[in-house]
């Protein structure tokens, strides 16, 4: 886990805080900003260590570690401008979040970090709009979660031999929260047995999750319209403050 840098962030914090000033008021009215009161509010990507390196975050952030709800928002760079291209409620797993370099499987915890979004899949046609790679559920399609198998923490069709459906997700028994997903890479790329499986992004169920993210339906589908491979989006789960926080990512 990347240790906190106090200087950097200050540094950081004041070189976007003259940005912002001069984009707001323009270079002749920047005295203008000394006689308005507050502080200035930085977008989230801008005190982060990590954005993934592309154009499009996603940030999922939660008061506490042991919060079930919080606020999704994705962000778009343009320039070197991060601005806000929307927001929605977001849930997170029934006992609420956990560091996800520890994280085990079966905790009902939202792993924190940050992860890419490999591809989209779902019940129903893909949102119009999407690009994103997108695999249609059938009714031979699951998530393999069996920490024996060899296809662990993988979309599987047909269930392999080696991989227990009691241990696994059968995508199409969730019509309502799988009817436009986005996976989310934790523990995917190199998965390590124990740490968990099948994380993704979601439709809103009747609760919180068993450890994805999910959102409201309209704003999964305006997220899924809105991704660009090219762009190489990425989300950041943490909470907003502490060892987890999204910032640290």
């Amino acid at each position: 886990m990347p240790h906190r840098n106090t200087v950097r962030l200050a540094a950081a914090t004041a070189a976007v805080a003259a940005v912002t000033t001069s984009l707001t008021l323009g270079a002749g009215n920047a005295s203008a900003l000394v006689r308005r009161p507050g502080p200035i509010t930085l977008p989230t990507p801008v005190l982060m260590r990590d954005t993934g390196g592309g154009s499009q975050l996603i940030t999922a952030t939660a008061p506490t570690l042991s919060s079930t709800s919080g606020t999704l928002i994705w962000w778009q760079k343009e320039g070197t401008v991060w601005k806000k291209a929307g927001s929605a409620p977001a849930r997170f797993g029934a006992h609420g979040l956990a560091e996800g370099a520890t994280r085990r499987q079966n905790t009902s915890t939202t792993p924190t970090g940050l992860f890419g979004l490999p591809f989209a899949f779902g019940n129903a046609a893909a949102p119009t709009g999407t690009v994103l790679p997108y695999r249609r559920v059938t009714s031979s399609a699951w998530w393999c979660e069996d920490n024996a198998s060899t296809s662990y923490n993988r979309w599987v069709s047909p269930l392999p031999k080696d991989c227990r459906g009691s241990e696994s997700e059968h995508l199409a028994d969730y019509p309502t929260q799988y009817a436009h997903a986005v996976l989310i890479d934790f523990n995917y790329d190199k998965p390590v047995k124990g740490r968990g499986a099948g994380i993704f992004l979601h439709v809103n169920g009747s609760g919180a999750t068993a450890g994805c993210v999910s959102v409201p339906a309209a704003s999964m589908d305006a997220i899924m319209a809105w991704l660009r491979p090219a762009d190489s989006p990425h989300i950041a789960i943490g909470t907003t403050g502490g060892d987890t926080a999204v910032s640290r990512y």
